[in-house]
């Protein structure tokens, strides 16, 4: 039933006790409305609390029902099967009442409206709602400061979400709206600007504190640059693609630049006097920038005009190199003028590249086309960064940038961790060091042979003009850690002019040795040298480094432990590592970081610690000596992880790496493993998304590396059966275990978990694409070579899909399903070989017939003569010991008492043969391969290890003990007795090259 205007008491009664404190009464009015939120009406009733003039002053009230207007706008919009919705006609009202409020005071409801007007556009415009934009337009002619406020807001709004829709008609949608406002908003808000500056210079003239006009018009201002970067971001394809100048681009690039000088001086004026433009001059000004930034992204070679990029990268320049006095603190400001230069500097549109020719209808490649048009914009970049101008720009990077200040040491001194996050791992462009030194870097990177030598020059000087006694914070100090930050971030250039090891054995080893608490400044940034420059580090200095890196972790500054924790595993991670020079520091390492874990508190600290603690483990040969220490560990850095996912992740990457490390020793860490791999394990744990796929890991890698089974490990298995029910995101992990648990388990875990075995393959065969099943068919195959006589009818359902699977077609021009009908085919022919009576009862169940029936594959003939036909086909598709189960289930097809085996004589006979001459070679091939395995393994052939477990089996296969050469001989001769005659006949029409070839294999005279 609808609701209508009687309904609007309740409706804001209950929306009233939706906000109430007291549960008893919010919970029955959320749930009322909820209730309410499907029936016709509802948007209606809550647009007529919105918009109604006497419950203007209830702004919390209206603001409720904004929000469930947009919550039933998101959900019923669109139009849908399962409930009412909302009507067409109530569509219709609802988008004119929301056009005809457009002046709410409260800047909240009018926000909330406006991304709800948004949300309705992207469902309706432009085929249900054209108009939207022409009435917002002619809204704007007659509009005040308030109304044209709240209008751009709207369309704003509505741009934004507009843009994300990606089909062509929706773009084709989008240029058209940016050709229609682009002139109109470009034109207010050139005239906005006008009367901001204006009222700004009123302003710093007098002392007036209220002026809430120009407050309105400076936000409009800002709403209508954001709408204006929006149509010429969105509203043209990129430059760089279409290779059309954008205009929008030259026309308001010097304007926003000009807009931009003129508001700066203000920057300073206003801080005390004004806060509130003030706040406002920081984020226009920010704004602009960023705008100008997206603009080049976007079309950068439009943005390369002389009459645009010169103009914007000289004043970014001198804002970087020399800032005035009003800007000097306006950080967030020069950060953006830093982006803006380094996005210059490294946009490949300005670079010349080798790309293939595509000529349009003149003749004229595109690719010369764009050659031009870099050649000149490079020629520009060339002309505003001469040699001189790069080597100050470098210069007052590292001299003034790099240079830690007041307040930098101050936190330093307050939170050491927290300031080695900040500087270590911040995103770059949010602080103005890290920013300095990303545009450091690429400027060093284009201009590497002319700013080698002056980086060495600047780490001299400094170096000269503070020597390594030196303990006092002195700006000689300050600038030789901004130097070696430079040398440190562009190593990769820097080690054609500097050598390491002389400079590691002269000052940095010097630093070191020096244990005044004011040197942790510089030892930090040691630790730093050392890991940035591990691949130029050559052997015989590795151990020096090594240790250096050791006695870094026990200093007393977090800052310093946690910047050599991250350059030693750089080095034990780096593919020089020499793990002979570290073994001996294995111990103390371990014991070091044992310490870091307990000293930090920040989560990213321990993460860091953990990440070298699993690093060691992986690259450390003998785990044993360590294995206390270490089960102490997790167990106690696992009990304080409780609710933080992302650091127990951590936790269990660490714990594969020691059941690894640890091999089949493993068990020693069980009482503390265990408990942790079944929380990860269960799918009903609160953290079971975050931490399942590891815990998987974990699983797979404890299973792998047992020497045996043990009850809580086999009690785990069901846990599978459960994960995979809920999804096959982690199957090859899962057929890893599976494999696992048949290797290791043996026929204990068969007769414990028989049914879960069955649901699990059952789960997991036909409802898995090609790839998931080529990795589960090969265990299939170790199960039934395993347990022939127990497993094939435990599996029934799984086998009948097989079997499906070789008589479907479909396969001829599919690699995949190719591979997946051979691999199915030997399973079948190897159960006909190990298990014969049961495979003619699978054949000729019932229930098979039913099953192939209901997937439409026709069986003109039995089932078993079919099979015969794939295995025949797909011969040629599998491996030599899979050719061999094949040939000898196809000598048992000899036997049957069926007069249409012996068309299919020929076939069999000659496939036989083949296998049968070919095998030796392949036998060889095989035995040769195993005895490489065995000798370069020979020490650990008394570890009972998975891989071990694995070529036993290999080598105690039934197959590879009979005699297909015999099997033959003995079944065709049976073949011979039944069919009599018929047989001799069959024979006969063998080809004579054939028959002479069959009588050579089984060495018949």
């Amino acid at each position: 039933m609808a609701l209508s205007a009687s309904d609007l008491p309740a409706i804001y009664a209950l929306l009233a006790n939706s906000m109430s404190g007291d549960e008893r009464v919010r919970k029955p009015a959320e749930a009322a409305l909820g209730e309410f939120e499907s029936r016709p009406g509802f948007c209606s009733c809550l647009m007529e609390v919105i918009t109604a003039k006497d419950l203007a002053s209830q702004v919390d009230v209206r603001l409720m029902a904004s929000v469930y207007f947009k919550n039933s706008v998101n959900r019923y919009w669109r139009t849908r099967r399962d409930t009412l919705g909302i009507s067409a006609d109530e569509k219709v009202h609802l988008r004119q009442k929301l056009l005809s409020h457009l002046r709410e005071e409260n800047y909240q409801i009018a926000a909330m409206l406006a991304v709800l007007i948004s949300k309705i556009a992207r469902f309706d415009y432009p085929k249900e709602w054209p108009e939207l934009f022409s009435i917002l337009g002619q809204q704007l002619q007659s509009a005040d400061t308030l109304t044209s406020h709240r209008i751009f807001l709207i369309i704003f709004r509505t741009l934004k979400e507009l843009s994300t829709k990606r089909l062509t008609s929706d773009q084709k949608n989008f240029a058209e709206i940016s050709s229609r406002f682009f002139d109109y908003c470009w034109h207010l808000w050139q005239s906005d600007v006008k009367t901001i500056l204006s009222g700004f210079s009123a302003l710093s003239q007098t002392s007036q504190q209220q002026n809430d006009e120009l407050y309105l018009t400076c936000e409009r201002w800002l709403l209508c640059l954001k709408i204006i970067r929006q149509l010429i971001i969105s509203g043209f394809p990129s430059d760089s693609k279409s290779m059309q100048e954008v205009r929008p681009v030259k026309e308001v690039s010097p304007v926003f630049l000009t807009a931009i000088q003129s508001l700066l001086p203000y920057y300073s004026s206003f801080q005390k006097g004004y806060p509130k433009f003030w706040d406002f001059i920081k984020r226009v000004c920010t704004k602009l920038m960023k705008v100008l930034i997206s603009i080049q992204g976007r079309h950068p070679y439009s943005f390369g005009d002389k009459c645009v990029l010169p103009p914007v990268m000289e004043f970014c320049l001198n804002i970087i190199i020399d800032p005035k006095a009003n800007v000097i603190s306006f950080e967030e400001f020069i950060i953006q003028c830093m982006i803006m230069v380094k996005s210059l500097l490294e946009c490949k549109e300005y670079k010349q590249s080798l790309t293939g020719r595509v000529v349009d209808e003149n003749g004229v490649s595109l690719e010369q086309m764009k050659k031009n048009i870099s050649a000149v914009i490079g020629s520009l970049l060339m002309s505003l960064l001469p040699s001189d101008r790069i080597v100050l720009l470098c210069n007052v990077l590292i001299r003034r940038y790099f240079v830690l200040t007041a307040g930098d040491l101050e936190e330093w001194y307050q939170n050491p961790e927290s300031f080695h996050h900040e500087q270590d791992m911040v995103q770059w462009t949010e602080k103005l060091r890290p920013c300095a030194e990303a545009l450091y870097i690429v400027l060093f990177e284009n201009n590497s042979q002319l700013l080698g030598p002056v980086v060495v020059s600047v780490l001299q000087e400094a170096m000269n003009g503070c020597p390594t006694s030196t303990i006092e914070i002195t700006p000689g100090l300050l600038l030789k850690d901004a130097a070696y930050g430079a040398a440190a971030y562009v190593y990769y250039e820097l080690s054609n002019y500097l050598s390491f090891k002389d400079w590691f054995n002269g000052a940095l080893s010097l630093e070191l040795s020096n244990d005044h608490p004011n040197m942790r400044i510089i030892q930090r940034k040691v630790a730093l040298i050392l890991g940035h420059w591990v691949s130029e580090i050559k052997d015989d200095t590795k151990r020096p480094v090594y240790c250096a890196l050791i006695k870094l972790l026990q200093h007393k500054d977090l800052a310093v432990r946690l910047a050599a924790c991250r350059s030693l595993c750089l080095h034990i991670e780096d593919a020089n590592f020499l793990q002979s020079e570290f073994t001996d520091l294995v111990a103390i390492c371990f014991n070091l970081c044992f310490n870091l874990v307990e000293d930090v508190q920040e989560f990213d600290s321990k993460v860091q610690v953990l990440n070298l603690i699993s690093v060691l483990l992986a690259y450390v040969n003998d785990m044993v000596p360590f294995s206390n220490k270490l089960i102490e560990f997790f167990q106690k850095v696992w009990e304080e992880s409780s609710g933080e996912s992302l650091l127990q992740i951590q936790i269990l990457i660490g714990l594969r790496n020691f059941v690894i490390a640890l091999g089949y020793q493993s068990p020693i860490c069980y009482n503390m493993l265990l408990p942790i791999l079944e929380k990860g394990i269960d799918i009903n744990s609160p953290d079971e998304l975050n931490l399942l796929e590891d815990s998987m890991l974990l699983w797979e890698a404890a299973i792998s590396h047992a020497p045996s089974m043990v009850p809580q490990l086999l009690s785990y298995f069901p846990c599978l059966v459960e994960i995979m029910e809920r999804s096959f995101d982690h199957l090859q992990v899962a057929v890893n275990i599976i494999e696992g648990y048949i290797i290791l388990g043996g026929l204990e875990f068969l007769r414990t978990h028989a049914s879960s075995i069955a649901k699990l393959l059952d789960l997991i065969v036909g409802n898995v694409n090609d790839k998931g099943l080529l990795s589960t068919l090969p265990v299939i195959d170790v199960l039934i070579q395993c347990f022939p006589v127990e497993v094939p009818p435990l599996i029934n359902i799984t086998l009948q899909k097989l079997i499906i699977m070789c008589l479907s077609g479909g396969d001829d021009r599919d690699p995949s399903k190719t591979a997946v009908k051979s691999s199915a085919a030997v399973i079948l022919a190897r159960i006909l070989v190990m298990n014969t009576s049961y495979f003619a009862q699978l054949t000729s169940e019932p229930s098979l017939f039913l099953s192939l029936q209901n997937t439409g594959v026709q069986v003109e003939e039995s089932v078993l003569l079919c099979l015969v036909d794939t295995w025949l086909d797909k011969v040629d598709n599998v491996s030599s010991i899979q050719k061999k189960t094949l040939g000898l289930a196809l000598s048992i097809i000899l036997t049957l008492r069926m007069p249409q085996v012996l068309d299919k004589l020929d076939q069999i006979l000659s496939i036989c043969t083949s296998v049968i001459m070919g095998g030796n070679d392949e036998a060889n091939e095989e035995e040769s391969s195993s005895d490489t395995t065995g000798s370069s393994g020979g020490q650990f052939e008394a570890i009972p290890s998975k891989e071990l477990r694995r070529r036993q089996i290999k080598f105690s296969d039934p197959v590879n003990q009979l005699s297909l050469e015999s099997s033959v001989r003995e079944n065709l001769q049976a073949c011979a007795n039944i069919h009599g005659e018929s047989f001799n006949s069959a024979i006969s029409r063998m080809h004579p090259a054939a028959f002479a070839q069959l009588k050579q294999a089984l060495k018949m005279q």
